[in-house]
């Protein structure tokens, strides 16, 4: 009696009780990070029962692994530090976590079993397309891929289903689906999704950082909904249109077979596709005002125009430049549906090929320096921000050639105050230093990238191309690696699990995985030993 009283009191008085779960933000992210990819790998395991392969029930095992784990990390911890390097950790880790560990329906389905080679091979192969597929990168080593008329596939169609999902659930983030059901992280939820975001800063579009995340998600799924249906309607099947949805809307470009969309030779699949990932290269913040507010919105963003002058701009002088070098055969038609498709598909960092196969109109690789370079320069521009796509993104791009511009004005005027300028709106120079950190680091990057995996075995052509598009998560590189072959084709393991790991950070944008480390170093600075007196 006198215990319930005291308890009755405690409750009057507003008392709760300790909790039990350890303070621990990353932890508690990481958990519910592997819990949204549970439902996937349930999914997929239905669609391998259903297509008649034998992986089912180790995509159920790894559901229930995914589940498991990341329930307990999920229940065993509560939101603990919210500081900003926390929030940047919690992004970072979450994302290593999901992309190591999802590799494991491929590991136990033996996916890159193949005669000649290691069970550590094997295994580092399963790693490198897990990170290439939640990277949205769409790079592969899986060299056994169906054609559309193949009656036995090698590779079951669930395990397939579940690598077009790795990209999708990467598209939008996962963290950003975590967001939305973890409502105690109140006004710090921008936080991540500004970490997570794939560009310089991330949109609010509702006051409550969860309700932008709910809203970027339902128009993400509607997108892909919509998307799936243009395809059926262009002439793919119904399992075919959807899985290609995930991809194209995601901007990953991983196809259920080798010769990617090149598959159909269809040229109103390829339309689709084309509109389809530009859709997803856009900012999908005006995509949600276009449909709420305003039909004016893409004309009136100074970053849209920008994006579809590149598109025009380079698609007009490639085909020129194919077209008049007589390097594709039937002249200017396929010369404008080869360019057209490829600039789409780099522009927006998809990576999607059109190729019927090597030495085809859409193998680029066979393409005169001129062309190759202008693709190059797509994968370091990427998308826009706020999109799915990858790249420095094109905003980027306009504050560096503003900020040459500032450079060329002081020198010829020493003493004159000239503002780095959009248009009209004048840059803040904090965003002015940090593009300019960002894009030193980046250059950084991509030379000391290039020596090591030129190093490690990689050649000149490919290696440069395989650096930029993995920082850029574009795909398909140049030379052994291009859009007809695979990554396994030009670059040793070694260098192979280099390329993963520049996914990981072109993905994160470097300075989430450059301060992932930083709240552990922290946490461990606070462990001070024992003093003893004698």
């Amino acid at each position: 009696m006198m215990l319930e009283r005291r308890q009755q009191s405690r409750r009057k008085e507003g008392f709760t009780a300790p909790s039990r779960r350890i303070p621990a933000t990353v932890t508690h992210i990481c958990g519910l990070a592997l819990l949204a990819i549970a439902p996937g790998l349930l999914v997929s395991a239905i669609v391998e029962f259903v297509g008649g392969g034998d992986s089912g029930w180790w995509l159920v095992a790894c559901a229930l692994i995914f589940g498991i784990v990341g329930g307990g990390l999920w229940q065993g911890t509560r939101l603990g530090d919210l500081a900003l390097r926390t929030v940047f950790a919690s992004v970072a880790w979450s994302w290593m976590l999901v992309s190591v560990l999802g590799a494991l329906p491929f590991i136990l389905a033996r996916t890159f079993e193949r005669e000649g080679i290691s069970r550590w091979v094997e295994i580092a192969d399963a790693v490198f397309e897990s990170v290439s597929g939640y990277t949205c990168t769409g790079s592969t080593v899986l060299t056994n891929l169906p054609s559309l008329n193949d009656n036995d596939p090698e590779v079951g169609k669930g395990i397939l289903f579940y690598r077009q999902l790795t990209q999708w659930y990467g598209g939008m983030g996962f963290v950003q689906l975590v967001i939305t059901v973890l409502p105690a992280l109140g006004s710090k939820a921008l936080g991540f999704m500004g970490a997570e975001a794939p560009g310089p800063t991330a949109d609010r579009l509702a006051p409550r950082a969860a309700d932008t995340a709910k809203i970027l998600w339902k128009l993400y799924i509607g997108g892909t909904l919509a998307i799936a249906i243009a395809y059926t309607a262009a002439g793919m099947s119904v399992y075919d249109g959807f899985a290609h949805a995930l991809t194209t809307a995601a901007t990953g470009g991983f196809s259920t077979y080798g010769n990617s969309l090149g598959e159909f030779d269809s040229i109103s699949i390829e339309v689709v596709a084309q509109v389809a990932m530009l859709f997803g290269g856009s900012n999908w913040a005006l995509h949600w005002l276009f449909l709420t507010k305003s039909r004016k919105v893409y004309a009136q963003d100074h970053e849209f125009r920008a994006y579809l002058a590149i598109y025009i701009v380079c698609t007009v002088a490639i085909t020129a430049i194919l077209t008049a070098g007589n390097e594709i055969e039937g002249g200017f038609g396929p010369a404008l549906r080869s360019a057209s498709f490829n600039v789409a598909s780099m522009a927006s960092s998809t990576g999607f090929g059109n190729a019927q196969g090597a030495q085809s109109a859409g193998d680029f690789v066979v393409w005169s320096s001129t062309p190759l370079v202008i693709l190059l320069l797509l994968m370091v521009v990427g998308g826009m921000s706020g999109s799915t796509a990858g790249g420095t993104k094109v905003i980027r791009s306009r504050v560096l050639a503003a900020i040459s511009h500032r450079t060329l004005a002081v020198a010829r005027q020493p003493r004159a105050v000239v503002p780095v300028k959009l248009g009209r709106d004048v840059v803040p120079e904090r965003v002015v230093t940090q593009v300019s950190l960002f894009m030193m680091a980046y250059s950084a990057l991509v030379v000391g990238g290039f020596m090591l995996v030129t190093l490690l075995g990689g050649d000149t052509e490919s290696t440069i191309a395989g650096v930029i598009g993995s920082l850029g998560n574009m795909g398909p590189a140049y030379g052994d690696a291009g859009p007809t072959a695979t990554f396994q084709d030009a670059f040793p393991t070694p260098a192979r699990m280099v390329l993963a790991f520049l996914m990981l950070v072109g993905r994160l944008e470097l300075f989430a995985v450059l301060l992932m480390f930083a709240a552990p170093r922290r946490a461990l600075r606070r462990v001070k030993p024992h003093k003893h007196t004698f």
